[in-house]
């Protein structure tokens, strides 16, 4: 479809509301299932074990998803993993009703099967629109994840007392928000999406692919930057509760955490393209420093809301910039493979950082969680200035 504007056509319109919802069931699975799974935990420090679940399928999920992604094309390989969304959704609500801590691990266990088809939103968007608007057109389908992040927070808030099972209404609203997806989905159309004309051995071999110095530090910079950020947004609304606030302004905090996610989408694709990948890249570590030490300085709500959102700020200009750089790094006949490769990264990340928050938080605290963070945010700063200097030493543009 054309479109006056080659980067708004309504391909990607519909792509950014999938988006958006793909970001509700993300979102309220992190504010609920920290909480969910301590009300049902065996012990205290397994709380985060359903949010670990979420992270761990997708990890499993990202080489089946590719091998989908190649044979079936983009929009039947995600309406599959929104029909997952669904069906994982019921399970964890009857693993609440139940009381079955160990089957609400196996519902977001099964869930991280969508949420690596969602991961690979951004991805699809830079094919929607015109070559030189790709980084804009990543921007703005990772903005649309400010619906989940005013929808998500909320939604958890409401329906918390719904019903006499806590939580139960937000696992059966998730259900009907993938109904949705797939019905949005229907209308997208994606190129060359009945079946992609290559297989997966296609290409360079992906150890090729994985020793480019730019895809090193893509790779290091969206899964130390999601490790970074899951670790301490998984672990905030334990801390919260243990620190004696009250829901409801955990709710505020995670939702204006993903506000600072996803809002700077609009613009990240702009100053990506005016200042650098790695400038941008550089701000985002740099927030990520401002945000543990402002964290550091105390638990009450203040601190917690201001520090959450600057590493959501922080973790949007990592994030975009190295899926601007992986981009770089691999041709189209190579695409599923390397952007496979790079997702499993970031959810082998995520899924040691969720474990580690419940673990880490309910048994050494908050404090000790945020002097740790400073390590992985250090590595993705020396990586970013190994890169500029690899750069300058070519003479390549930065």
């Amino acid at each position: 479809m054309t479109s006056k504007h080659p980067l708004l056509n309504r391909n990607l319109v519909l792509l950014i509301i999938c988006q958006g919802l793909f970001l509700t069931n993300n979102v309220t699975f992190i504010a609920i299932n920290g909480l969910v799974g301590l009300s049902l935990a065996p012990v205290s420090w397994m709380a985060t074990l359903p949010v670990m679940g979420y992270v761990v399928g997708g990890a499993f999920s990202t080489s089946i998803v590719a091998k989908s992604q190649n044979y079936f094309g983009r929009k039947i390989s995600f309406q599959l993993g929104l029909l997952v969304a669904m069906l994982s959704a019921l399970l964890c609500a009857y693993a609440a009703v139940s009381k079955n801590f160990w089957l609400l691990v196996m519902g977001t266990f099964i869930a991280g099967y969508y949420s690596a088809n969602g991961q690979l939103y951004r991805f699809a968007a830079a094919e929607l629109t015109d070559l030189k608007q790709r980084n804009k057109a990543v921007s703005w389908v990772l903005a649309g994840g400010i619906l989940g992040a005013v929808i998500g927070p909320n939604l958890a808030s409401w329906t918390r007392d719904l019903f006499d099972t806590a939580f139960l209404g937000a696992y059966l609203t998730l259900s009907i928000a993938g109904f949705i997806g797939i019905f949005v989905m229907q209308f997208i159309h994606f190129p060359q999406e009945s079946k992609t004309q290559h297989s997966l051995s296609d290409g360079r071999p992906l150890s090729v692919i994985l020793r480019q110095p730019v895809f090193v530090v893509a790779i290091i910079g969206a899964a130390l930057g999601y490790g970074v950020m899951n670790l301490l947004m998984a672990a905030t609304p334990l801390a919260m509760q243990i620190c004696g606030l009250p829901f409801s302004e955990t709710a505020l905090v995670l939702e204006w955490h993903a506000i600072g996610m996803f809002a700077p989408g609009f613009f990240t694709g702009s100053l990506i393209q005016r200042f650098g990948t790695l400038k941008i890249m550089g701000v985002g570590v740099l927030l990520n420093f401002i945000c543990i030490a402002i964290a550091l300085t105390g638990t009450d709500l203040h601190q917690f809301f201001i520090a959450l959102f600057l590493l959501g700020v922080g973790w949007n200009f990592l994030f975009t910039g190295a899926t601007s750089l992986a981009m770089t790094a691999y041709q189209p006949n190579e695409r599923d493979k390397a952007q496979a490769a790079i997702n499993f990264f970031v959810f082998g990340t995520m899924a040691f950082t969720s474990f580690g928050s419940g673990a880490l938080v309910t048994s050494h605290g908050w404090s000790i969680l945020n002097w740790g963070s400073l390590i992985p945010v250090a590595i993705t700063g020396l990586a970013l200035y190994w890169l500029a200097q690899q750069r300058k030493n070519s003479q390549a543009p930065a």
